[in-house]
């Protein structure tokens, strides 16, 4: 299998039907992934000419993003359901941290003129978030909160009553205003596992289709020989049940492992498509677009064998105004890109891009000595199965003491640093890797750092670069420097990037960071971030 991707996407590369083509062009394939980036536990749903995704970004601020398309292939970012989370100060880094927690799975509805939004942090008080809106492109409002439900699904039946399918099979019905609990409502488990699940059944999906209800969940299965994750289909004539299940994916695509979590929605063509993620080492979690066949009144996905398919026909009508979900910034406006997200909650006033207009500013905001403690640490996805990034930096305005740079961000991250000290200013390469001690807290225990190479340098501007490899077996950063943008220096070590769901839980990002290891008053400003992949 992995042997014929390959060739496939060799061919692809070689032809004029690639993927980004420009509007007008015929024959275009679509090859997966949907995105080559880390957008785990999406929900989507059509309204109109316009689909309309979230995902999970759990401790990064502004979260739950909203993503728009009008194909299924190119998918850009329109607004994030909110700004910021303050149930306690963890948020802030203060008493702890949530890394791998916050905003998890959501779901998405649309109803009756309105569109909806829930979801349940992993994270005291256990209580779940109802946000709603009329445009999802603009400001979305906090309408309830309640218990919490784990990866659940909303929905709204024709009758008019509101559901929540969580957990692994419960059901729990709202008011129909949504404002809470319906207390003379249904609140019941729909199924019990067979023994064929033995691991986790979670990542609720839910459609009601020619009548009846299906409940998509991924299937966890560790330890058995030739089992894989995988998508299961629970399905009912009557929402309380009785259910019977179906395995309607099990396919170890491109080497890669199974392919589990997401949801099928129907498409302006007629047709029905599966959207799911697939865990892909160091990149993170990575949606596959493919068919959804209705065979016997099950939503069977994959192409007819039952494979995720490596090419398809490419269901774009090539909006070429279509910004994407990651890029490029000169920081030219006085609004941050929507590229963007804050590693937890940001201090407003430490960062600006009016103080110099055409530069990001980040002030030093808090005495740290480690990057996963440092508030207004700025961060993007990186991409597959190739990127790249430069970041220019005027560093005038350090003070002693302070720690500025550009890093491959994760649980295990590469830092390509800025140190000012009483010694004058070098570039250092080093390795952190971040330990949490036991507790809903996860406060940081330690950090484990190796400096692997620094260098001396003179001058008030700088050029960063990080270029990453996410192709199969390898996920590697590299890291250079340079005074010039043109003479580039390689530096230190290569980085091998994890994911670790013990740790961050996310796929590596790219990190913009300044903080202060002995007094504040420094800054640090980012004359543009140039990214290609």
């Amino acid at each position: 299998m992995l042997k014929k991707y390959i060739l496939l996407l060799l061919i692809i590369s070689l032809s004029d039907n690639s993927v980004g083509a420009s509007d007008g062009q015929k024959n275009i394939v679509f090859t997966n992934p949907m995105i080559n980036a880390d957008v785990p536990d999406m929900s989507v749903i059509r309204v109109g000419s316009n689909y309309y995704m979230i995902s999970t970004t759990m401790h990064l601020m502004p979260g739950a993003p909203i993503m728009r398309s009008k194909d299924l292939v190119n998918w850009e970012t329109i607004s994030y359901v909110f700004d910021s989370l303050t149930d306690h100060s963890r948020y802030d880094l203060i008493g702890g941290t949530v890394y791998g927690k916050g905003q998890w799975a959501s779901s998405i509805r649309y109803h009756n003129g309105q569109y909806y939004v829930l979801f349940s942090p992993n994270d005291e008080p256990y209580k779940s978030y109802i946000f709603t809106t009329k445009d999802p492109g603009g400001k979305w409002h906090l309408l309830s909160r309640m218990k919490h439900f784990h990866d659940a699904s909303l929905f709204f039946d024709d009758d008019g009553r509101v559901y929540v399918f969580y957990g692994t099979g419960e059901l729990q019905e709202l008011k129909s205003d949504l404002s809470g609990i319906n207390p003379y409502g249904i609140s019941m488990k729909i199924f019990e596992r067979d023994a064929e699940e033995y691991g986790l059944l979670e990542g609720s999906q839910v459609v009601k289709h020619g009548g009846k209800y299906y409940l998509l969940m991924i299937s966890m299965v560790y330890g058995q020989l030739g089992r894989v994750r995988r998508e299961v289909c629970y399905r009912a004539n009557h929402i309380t049940g009785p259910y019977e299940k179906k395995v309607i994916l099990e396919d170890d695509f491109a080497g890669y492992g199974g392919v589990g979590q997401g949801c099928i929605v129907d498409g302006n063509d007629g047709k029905w498509y599966g959207i799911i993620f697939q865990d892909r080492g160091g990149i993170g979690r990575v949606p596959m677009l493919m068919p959804c066949r209705w065979i016997d009144g099950w939503p069977m996905l994959g192409d007819e064998k039952g494979h995720v398919p490596v090419i398809m026909k490419d269901l774009s009508q090539r909006h070429s105004t279509c910004k994407g979900i990651m890029g490029s910034d000169d920081f030219s406006t006085d609004r941050l890109s929507l590229y963007w997200q804050w590693n937890h909650n940001p201090i407003m006033e430490k960062w600006s891009l009016t103080e110099r207009p055409g530069y990001l500013r980040l002030k030093t905001s808090r005495i740290v000595d480690n990057i996963y403690k440092a508030p207004n640490t700025i961060t993007q996805r990186m991409a597959g199965p190739k990127c790249s990034a430069v970041v220019a930096m005027d560093i005038s305005h350090m003070r002693d003491g302070d720690v500025a740079g550009f890093s491959a961000f994760n649980g295990i991250s590469g830092l390509l640093s800025v140190v000012k000290d009483n010694l004058g200013q070098r570039v250092v390469m080093s390795v952190d890797q971040v330990n949490f001690a036991k507790g809903i807290e996860k406060k940081i225990a330690s950090v484990d750092k190796k400096e692997e190479e620094s260098a001396a340098f003179f001058g008030n501007k700088i050029y960063l670069r990080i270029d990453a490899d996410f192709n199969l077996g390898k996920d590697w950063a590299s890291f250079y420097y340079s005074l010039d943008n043109q003479r580039w220096i390689k530096i230190g070590v290569d980085v091998k990037m994890v994911f670790d769901y013990t740790r961050l839980f996310m796929g590596s990002r790219f990190a913009i960071y300044n903080y202060a290891t002995k007094s504040l008053g420094g800054y640090v400003d980012i004359d543009k971030f140039e990214y290609s992949y």
